[in-house]
């Protein structure tokens, strides 16, 4: 049994977007998702102020967990190191489906090395351009707080308009939302997605070292 965090980011995919990769992940695996966690508390909050997210993993420990990417557990490096310890002391096993790499306690030191030293370049690309939402990614919706609720409905084959009046909300805006996102499709895992091949290898492969050129260097 796995579990999916979903924790939406305005630089980065939203909540749909990342609903979408896990259960096109978890259907192409077989992996069976018995609970979907959706974190929208903002990226700006430490780990110490996110107690929701730290007492859902706590409980759930030796279980699967399945993110869309590193990021998702943290925009901030130091949060990121101390949640990859703690989840790992857990004896949970980290499914990262952007990079098509599963991290646990046997994991060389380098992938997870790795990872982190992705977040970091992306960070700084990002502090560098902060040109706003990437290309590609989707518009927030007043809706979005309600994702996992909705999921749950369509996979219980609750009607649009049964859906509507328990949410209090219009039939014809909620319809919209479900079909722009094809929500139908996700939750009943009909999405397929490309997983990187030999993702551990690309991952170690992208690290970083700083370098300095030498007088000599800087002539050639």
């Amino acid at each position: 049994m796995a579990i999916g965090y979903i924790r939406p980011d305005k630089y980065f995919d939203g909540a749909f977007e990342q609903l979408k990769s896990i259960n096109a992940y978890a259907q192409a695996r077989l992996i069976t998702i018995s609970d979907e966690f959706v974190d929208h508390t903002s990226q700006s909050n430490s780990l110490d102020e996110r107690e929701a997210v730290v007492r859902f993993f706590k409980n759930n420990q030796g279980r699967d967990l399945l993110i869309s990417d590193a990021w998702v557990l943290s925009g901030n490096i130091t949060d990121l190191l101390q949640m990859f310890a703690c989840l790992l002391k857990n004896e949970m096993r980290i499914h990262i489906i952007n990079a098509g790499v599963i991290i646990d306690q046997k994991s060389d030191v380098m992938l997870v090395l790795g990872i982190i030293d992705q977040l970091r370049q992306v960070l700084e690309s990002r502090e560098k351009k902060m040109i706003g939402r990437p290309k590609g990614s989707r518009s927030s919706s007043k809706f979005d707080p309600f994702l996992d609720q909705i999921i749950a409905y369509i996979r219980e084959n609750v009607s649009v308009s049964a859906m509507a009046r328990e949410m209090e909300v219009s039939r014809s805006s909620l319809k919209d939302y479900i079909e722009s996102r094809e929500l139908k499709e996700v939750a009943k895992g009909l999405v397929t997605l490309d997983v990187p091949v030999d993702g551990e290898e690309k991952v170690i492969g992208t690290i970083v070292c700083p370098h300095s050129e030498t007088k000599e260097e800087s002539r050639v």
